[in-house]
């Protein structure tokens, strides 16, 4: 475990910041959490309201139990205490996108208890710079709807269809230390969350959003006073809210001023965040007990069943690609860090094998260095995503068994690659059709070997005084003669053996 160093050098001395964020994530689920209401992203406004979501008179809610499968799952895959019994109970307050006059949530006893989430500061060094982050909490509880202020010069308009979505909020402790570290914890509790398959993780569409309390201190001193930025919509995001609002802190105190306990909002404009109201605490919403619905009780079979469905998660994928794949800790991290590129890896590494007729363990390395540099350097020119690639696992793998067998070299299979982005052939049928075979035909090579020592022979005597490192000049020569078609380990026999002849 790793200790920050991340300070705020202040007139009067050093601040130590303390973070802890409270994450709201969509659940992945077709209904809401309390009725049959759709919850498709991008609908038009008010088309997806039943008479719960818009709070009718005598329309009763009646828990979504996908909702509180998801949870408990996410629960389960941060290692965090299940608990069989939890109850809901009414938020109140008035918002004119709040139908009920009450938010349904969990404040006394939530479904899912304290647990924790490994972050790495340095993906280089992962052993020197792990630290665990507390979970306190998560809860389940419905969102409100969505105000729309741009529709009208003078009045707001109200859309519901995300009022009553279920949400989970994953609270945590106020374990972090510095802006890297509250950006690697957001980045991880994604990168778990879209592995599980409870929330999409799209910060872009609202689907998973964080709350930023900050507050300094003097290093080792009690805790100051916390202020909540809400409704942070990215990682870069947050990290830039604990930076500008500990600083903010800080000249403030060392003014003679108080931090007020109060609820801010982040401009991303100005990069600044501003006051927005006073914190509430729990008395201020009267909380108590929900009347229409009966406590929840789970047990052993359904808890069961949740932990069965959960996949390998990234923790345990990261180490089996270190310890049974051979892969770099770098490579590993890399490749686990989303869900959709570790599938997209593994479908790769097992056709791969299949095609070869190897492990997977003997063609990760060759697999994972294709996939993140060649692969990657190719979608990030033409703009494409991982999900949008033209070239898929099983012509990848195809193209990498073509070089494994000595079918076409290095070179060669650089080439095939750019005409596959192209035209969407396959790698085989591009080969063939081009005629970019390797060769080992040793006489065409000794004969292109010859010539290129003929044409340079100066160097071949540089090179028999001594002057070894021309080697590769004569290889090179060779190969552009065959035009990149000769096998290198011949080019190099036959090389090294006219050299010495």
């Amino acid at each position: 475990m790793t200790e920050s160093t991340y300070r705020i050098q202040g007139a009067t001395g050093e601040w130590e910041v303390v973070i802890g964020l409270e994450v709201h994530a969509q659940v992945t689920s077709n209904a809401k959490l309390f009725s049959g209401a759709a919850t498709a992203f991008g609908a038009e406004p008010n088309t997806q309201v039943s008479l719960v979501d818009a709070a009718m008179p005598g329309m009763l809610p009646v828990p979504n139990r996908e909702c509180i499968r998801q949870a408990v799952r996410t629960g389960m895959a941060i290692d965090a205490q299940i608990n069989k019994w939890s109850r809901f109970d009414r938020k109140n307050y008035f918002y004119a996108d709040l139908p009920q006059g009450y938010q349904i949530s969990q404040l006394y006893h939530p479904i899912v208890g304290e647990g924790a989430i490994d972050i790495v500061l340095d993906e280089k060094n992962p052993q020197a710079s792990t630290k665990r982050i507390g979970v306190e909490r998560i809860h389940v509880e419905q969102d409100a709807g969505k105000l729309m202020h741009d529709q009208h010069p003078t009045s707001s308009y109200v859309d519901l269809n995300r009022s009553g979505v279920a949400l989970m909020e994953i609270v945590s402790k106020p374990d972090m230390r510095s802006p890297a570290e509250a950006g690697a914890y957001l980045s991880k509790l994604r990168t778990i969350l879209r592995y599980v398959g409870s929330c999409d993780g799209n910060m872009d569409q609202g689907s998973m959003r964080a709350d930023v309390n900050v507050s300094v201190r003097r290093p080792g001193e009690e805790f100051g006073t916390r202020t909540e930025t809400k409704n942070v919509n990215s990682v870069r995001f947050v990290m830039a809210v604990v930076e500008h609002e500990a600083n903010r802190q800080v000249d403030v105190l060392e003014a003679g001023g108080k931090i007020v306990q109060e609820t801010r909002l982040y401009d991303p404009d100005r990069n600044e965040t501003r006051s927005m109201r006073s914190k509430e605490d729990a008395h201020d919403y009267r909380y108590f007990p929900d009347p229409d619905l009966l406590p929840l009780e789970l047990d052993d079979a359904f808890l069961e069943a949740c932990r069965q469905s959960l996949p390998e998660l990234p923790d345990a994928k990261r180490a089996r690609y270190e310890g049974a794949l051979g892969l770099s800790a770098y490579n590993a991290a890399t490749l686990t860090a989303d869900a959709d590129t570790a599938r997209w890896f593994e479908a790769l590494l097992a056709e791969g094998a299949r095609i070869q007729k190897k492990s997977e363990g003997d063609v990760a390395k060759a697999s994972a260095n294709w996939l993140l540099s060649e692969l990657y350097g190719a979608l990030n020119r033409i703009g494409k995503s991982l999900e949008d690639s033209p070239v898929s696992p099983e012509e990848g793998a195809e193209l990498l068994a073509l070089v494994a067998d000595g079918t076409i070299s290095g070179t060669i299979a650089k080439q095939v690659f750019e005409i596959m982005l192209e035209t969407g052939d396959k790698p085989g049928k591009i080969v063939e059709e081009k005629g970019l075979k390797q060769t080992s035909d040793t006489g065409a090579i000794e004969a292109a070997v010859a010539k290129v020592l003929a044409d340079n022979g100066d160097k071949v005597e540089q090179y028999r005084g001594g002057k070894e490192a021309l080697f590769g000049f004569f290889v090179g020569q060779t190969m552009k003669a065959m035009q990149g078609k000769a096998n290198p380990q011949v080019v190099n026999e036959l090389v090294k053996k006219a050299l010495a002849g």
